[in-house]
């Protein structure tokens, strides 16, 4: 079936089939809540005796190495973004090494491509967990990728840490997630431009989970305060030719654009918007899947002035920024930039190796106890484990790019905000954990 048809189907039959594409996982959004959940129904396993339960890769005491994965999209649609984030791992991992290693012992990396393609992750994830035995996974940046590697992670009782943004709605035993859940990026965002007197917002999105998703939650958003989308819009990941829907904008007259489009579909409609006369003054467009490394792809001149929502910028003012920048220019090139994912790929390394060692053991049920409550001070800030949702607390920011490509804040929460992601301190979200079952 293809992208259009499953657009018309229902909002639950459209993710079950597109995650069927990838593996076989549950026909839901997530796993369980933000309470201590129970475990999730695909990947139940009976009651039967402590032979029968998958086993945790080695233990660090029983080799010289802890053998570590990183799985990114090193081609494909999806590399213009997580490439970058793949250094920004192996960044972490070689200045580990490099000051003597976890509990003692040298970090062994194996790498694997995700290729931008669903059933590639879940087949890599499993080749890592299986054949490599790797004590944890860094990897994954879209949401279809990350729901096909779920199952994969909780069947086979591995670790994945997840460094990009995405729609919430779900929690897994078996994940960290160290970007930003909706309540740290999607409903801040919606909240300052309503601030600033937007009441008529276009959507635009890629053609999956992630675009999908918050922009059902967008819509709740909105719906809250009497106002209802003058338009929404999905493309194919990978969609190159914008003119039509940049024509379907503007008979919609918005006064704001909120755009969930990723990969290198970014290039092409800004250039094209740009193309068509229309400037960041005339109709601002907020992004939450373009950060500085997707800018140098786009072209600072075709989206300069135009908004973005994040966690960290590189332009972020903080003692340990300073240094990230200067390491990672160092190892990778002066023409090199950082951003949001690429500082959570980051941090995430160094999320994991505090807990390794506060446990005093890679076994997974161990890290994933010491990791509750752990803090790090991160390039962007403090971000601290939540004790029962494996999510961080972090600062949300909006900035605006700038004519070099980097990015100037504009606005910042203040402080870290917990997590929330199936946004129930929220009473317009009334409804979107039982969707997400």
């Amino acid at each position: 079936m293809s992208l259009t048809g499953l657009a018309k189907l229902p909002v639950l039959m459209r993710f079950a089939l597109i995650g069927a594409a990838a593996v076989i996982m549950p026909l839901m959004l997530a796993a369980c809540g933000s309470e201590p959940p129970p475990a999730p129904a695909a990947t139940a396993a009976p009651a039967a005796s402590a032979a029968s339960q998958p086993a945790s890769p080695p233990t660090a005491a029983e080799s010289d190495t802890i053998k570590v994965g990183i799985l990114h999209s090193l081609s494909g649609t999806m590399s213009i973004s997580e490439t970058a984030v793949h250094d920004a791992e192996l960044l972490a991992i070689e200045e580990i090494n490099a000051s003597g290693g976890v509990m003692g012992k040298q970090i062994e990396v194996v790498i694997e491509d995700g290729a931008s393609d669903w059933p590639t992750f879940a087949e890599k994830a499993r080749k890592l967990l299986q054949e490599d035995e790797v004590s944890v996974v860094f990897g994954g940046w879209t949401s279809a990728s990350r729901k096909a590697m779920l199952p994969v992670f909780e069947a086979n009782n591995g670790l994945l840490f997840y460094p990009v943004q995405y729609e919430g709605l779900e929690t897994s035993p078996n994940i960290f997630y160290t970007g930003a859940t909706t309540n740290q990026q999607i409903v801040p965002a919606i909240e300052y431009l309503l601030q600033e007197g937007k009441t008529k917002f276009y959507l635009l999105g890629s053609d999956y989970v992630f675009p999908r998703t918050s922009n059902l939650i967008i819509n709740k958003q909105l719906a809250a305060v009497g106002i209802e989308a003058v338009g929404e819009e999905y493309t194919p990941l990978g969609h190159t030719e914008y003119s039509t829907v940049i024509t379907k904008i503007k008979a919609a007259d918005p006064d704001v654009v909120f755009n969930t489009l990723n990969g290198d579909s970014n290039v092409a409609f800004f250039k094209q918007l740009k193309d068509a006369g229309i400037t960041a003054e005339e109709l601002p467009t907020i992004s939450v899947s373009v950060a500085e490394e997707e800018i140098t792809g786009i072209g600072a001149e075709n989206i300069a002035g135009h908004l973005v929502a994040w966690n960290y910028f590189q332009t972020t003012d903080t003692p340990e920024n300073v240094k990230f920048v200067s390491a990672f220019k160092s190892k990778y090139g002066e023409n090199r930039v950082t951003d949001d994912p690429i500082e959570a790929g980051y941090f995430g390394v160094y999320l994991w190796k505090a807990a390794v060692e506060k446990a005093g053991s890679t076994d997974v049920a161990a890290v994933k106890e010491a990791a509750k409550g752990i803090q790090f001070a991160a390039p962007g800030g403090m971000v601290t484990i939540h004790n029962e949702n494996q999510h961080v607390s972090k600062t949300v920011r909006i900035g605006t790019v700038r004519d070099d490509g980097q990015i100037d804040e504009i606005w910042n929460s203040g402080s870290p905000v917990v997590p929330d992601p199936y946004l129930d301190s929220y009473e317009w979200a009334a409804g979107l954990r039982e969707l997400a079952q």
